[in-house]
């Protein structure tokens, strides 16, 4: 009966519908994004996906992985598409003197549309996303954590200089990354006329941003273990698993879950 409940859900949506896991979501005129939908019943959450260097959303919304998250946890997957080869972040190679980000428009706008496609619970909102998508995620909860639950990074963080302030309010954050990376290394490395950030400064400065206090060791099940700050925002927090550049959803999961945990 769900399932020829959500049929039914799409049909009566009509042409607000049609985009989806094969097909293109359109917003602002150019940009687009994709959409996989789990069976769930009443207003769900989104997991928002940014991919890597080079990816595209038709790519990442082919991870069975995360859509098997998406299933388990009755939550909207949105991959979002740079629309180029990399997300248009401060101090990007391309242009190393831009000092600001200039998605926030983009995700919003991708919001917005996914609010007139389904019922959307705009509380369980989380970004996510791996390598320069874990750049992208780190720009979002520094200029939009006020409008997500909370943000995972993997294997990411922002492009040197790490910003010194955010403009928006903290959010729980929970980074993953392995700590042998020799792509992202955790310290970075410099591309092209740049430099990766530095993932433990990212984490001090977010720290104080949200009033986070002093870190504690907490299991991780999918890893070596994670240190956790707990503040007036939720926890902050920087999860290790020994190896490389690789990706494993069931690391977000338990972030997302760990997230959305009632209080």
């Amino acid at each position: 009966m769900r399932a020829i409940a959500f049929l039914l859900a799409v049909l009566a949506a009509g042409p607000a519908m049609a985009c989806g896991p094969e097909s293109d979501c359109v917003v602002a005129g150019e940009r687009t994004y994709r959409l996989y939908l789990p069976e769930s019943d009443g207003p769900m959450g989104a997991i928002l996906h940014a991919h890597g260097y080079r990816g595209a959303a038709a790519g990442s919304i082919r991870n069975a992985g995360l859509r098997g998250v998406a299933d388990r946890l009755g939550m909207a997957f949105v991959a979002l598409d740079a629309g180029a080869d990399d997300w248009n972040l401060a101090h990007r190679p391309r242009e190393p003197g831009q000092a600001e980000a200039r998605e926030y428009e983009y995700v919003r706008a991708v919001i917005a549309d996914l609010g007139d496609r389904i019922d959307l619970d705009p509380d369980r909102l989380i970004a996510t996303g791996f390598s320069a998508g874990g750049m992208m995620t780190w720009t979002l909860a520094c200029g939009m954590g006020d409008v997500f639950a909370g943000f995972v990074p993997y294997a990411g963080t922002f492009w040197a200089p790490v910003p010194e302030t955010c403009p928006a309010a903290p959010a729980p954050v929970i980074h993953i990354h392995g700590d042998e990376d020799p792509t992202v290394p955790l310290a970075g490395r410099p591309i092209g006329p740049t430099w990766q950030g530095d993932v433990a400064v990212a984490i001090e400065i977010y720290g104080a941003h949200g009033g986070f206090g002093a870190a504690q060791p907490v299991p991780f099940p999918h890893g070596t273990g994670c240190t956790v700050r707990t503040g007036p925002p939720g926890e902050l927090a920087l999860c290790l698993f020994q190896g490389g550049h690789s990706y494993d959803a069931r690391r977000v999961e338990w972030a997302i879950e760990r997230i959305l945990a009632p209080s």
